[in-house]
């Protein structure tokens, strides 16, 4: 810490034994819980009673938030958030924002796939137009222009059984877990 300074305060005998129980209890040292004490209330005062020294023109990226895991279960978030290609902070961010706005997000592989599916289905649609723009007309279509059809059909139908597995595996897969 090049930056910090010490801040000091005297208390009871007794007050210190259960401040440090409480340390203890959160795994903390007692100069990392007074830490994360002062910060705290630093954070919940009001503008009127704190006086900021950061420069006016930068703007935070994000509130940083610690959190304790057991090691089992960093191995598990290691898991999923690589078999969704994101890091694991970026993860639990994802898991937490989702969580507090009732949000189900696609992670960006996935959204890429379902973009994909799009683009093929407008191309089938396009196809599909000038095929009944043929029929439409009164002309007869064509077997080859039928085949074209069934394969079109083929091909849609593949598609939305995809489109269907890759939604609810990725539901799933945010909500893994839960039941254990």
């Amino acid at each position: 810490m090049s930056d910090g300074t010490h801040l000091t305060t005297w208390v009871t005998r007794e007050t210190k034994e259960r401040f440090a129980a409480v340390a203890r209890h959160q795994e903390l040292s007692d100069s990392a819980l007074l830490k994360r004490l002062v910060e705290l209330t630093l954070q919940t005062a009001s503008a009127g009673e704190v006086v900021t020294l950061a420069a006016a023109d930068r703007t935070p990226r994000g509130s940083r938030l610690s959190v304790r895991i057991r090691p089992d279960d960093v191995l598990l978030l290691r898991e999923r958030a690589a078999a969704r290609g994101m890091a694991a902070a970026t993860y639990v961010s994802v898991l937490t924002r989702s969580h507090l706005r009732s949000l189900a997000p696609l992670p960006k592989a996935e959204w890429l796939t379902l973009e994909k599916i799009v683009t093929e289905l407008s191309k089938l649609g396009r196809n599909i137009n000038q095929i009944a723009r043929v029929a439409n007309r009164g002309k007869r279509v064509t077997a080859s222009g039928s085949d074209h059809f069934r394969a079109m059909f083929t091909i849609c139908e593949a598609l939305r059984v995809n489109t269907k597995r890759l939604l609810q595996a990725n539901a799933k897969s945010w909500q893994q877990g839960y039941e254990d």
